[in-house]
């Protein structure tokens, strides 16, 4: 488990993570979220001890990261991929961090296969391209079979196969109990990945909460119809917490109730539906309502006519 309490960084005049407090359980993969310059390398970079925080506290498995005697076996991290000797292969640069903890010569062996590296194992590292240098950044993170996994936008430089090899990792790690934070910048994987999200804004918490739990306060579920007696359906929708707008003169987009109850309700009253569909934002269209008021770096209008 990983728990910050209220975790502050200041820089001169300038907080850059303000209170933070949450918590990271086991057998979950949770989604930490936030725009560019939101504050959540320097809060990764608290956790794991490389900047001592201004004010608050973090711990890892009831205790700070630097108290533990062996680290490497509690918690395995990626924060940059390509802190690496360049002349070193991938199998030596394992084999060193593995001798300062003790870890036998077959889990490096190993390692390599858990992260796709088989037959790129004693190649130099300065040959990968940035795909198998992050392969060999999360084998490093899994050296010592840790307990808790801090993972810095994993998926970076990988193809399509290796965005399915890492979901498939984090979600398998989380079966087995262990503890699984993980930043992205995309939005499509983390809601195929993430069972819980963290998301953060200026240095602040907007929201700790599920996947579905975030779109459902943003406002996004509904369900379409499409009834030839639209106004009849509506009257009998009606009611506190229910909101209908309509489209076309026979299509209703209703919010507050679920498309079971809209079922159920037109066949009680022999009302035809032509179509009966739940309707979600987007995680992606959650995430850029939510944080708003809080990007850092926007991006300029595109410019329209033709290009000379």
């Amino acid at each position: 488990m990983i728990r910050a309490y209220e975790l502050t960084k200041r820089y001169g005049d300038t907080t850059v993570v303000h209170g933070l407090d949450f918590t990271v359980r086991p057998g979950t993969v949770t989604g930490f979220l936030g725009p560019n310059g939101a504050g959540k390398s320097t809060t990764m970079r608290m956790l794991l001890g490389l900047d001592a925080p201004t004010r608050g506290r973090s711990t890892i498995g009831g205790r700070a990261y630097t108290t533990h005697p062996a680290p490497l076996t509690e918690v395995g991290a990626l924060l940059e991929a390509r802190s690496v000797h360049p002349g070193r292969t991938a199998f030596n640069h394992l084999m060193a961090l593995a001798h300062t903890h003790g870890i036998p010569r077959s889990r490096v062996e190993h390692v390599p296969d858990l992260a796709g590296l088989t037959g790129a194992a004693h190649k130099r590292i300065k040959g990968f391209s940035l795909g198998m240098g992050q392969r060999l950044g999360i084998a490093a993170a899994l050296l010592g079979d840790p307990a808790t996994l801090i993972l810095d936008e994993p998926v970076n430089g990988l193809d399509p196969e290796g965005v399915l090899w890492i979901r498939n990792l984090l979600t398998s790690l989380a079966a087995e109990g262990r503890t699984v934070l993980v930043s992205s910048h995309l939005m499509s994987e983390m809601a195929l990945t993430a069972d819980h999200l963290v998301v953060i804004g200026r240095g602040r918490l907007l929201a700790d909460t599920t996947v579905g739990d975030l779109i459902r306060t943003a406002g996004g579920a509904s369900v379409r119809v499409v009834t030839p007696q639209a106004d009849a359906l509506r009257t009998l929708l009606a009611g506190p917490g229910v909101r209908i707008t309509t489209g076309t003169a026979d299509e209703l987009t209703v919010h507050g109730t679920d498309s079971v109850h809209i079922g159920r309700t037109a066949a009680a009253h022999a009302i035809p539906l032509h179509e009966l569909t739940p309707q979600t934002v987007s995680l992606e269209q959650a995430f850029m309502d939510l944080t708003q008021e809080s990007v850092e770096y926007r991006t300029a209008a595109p410019l329209t006519g033709a290009l000379v």
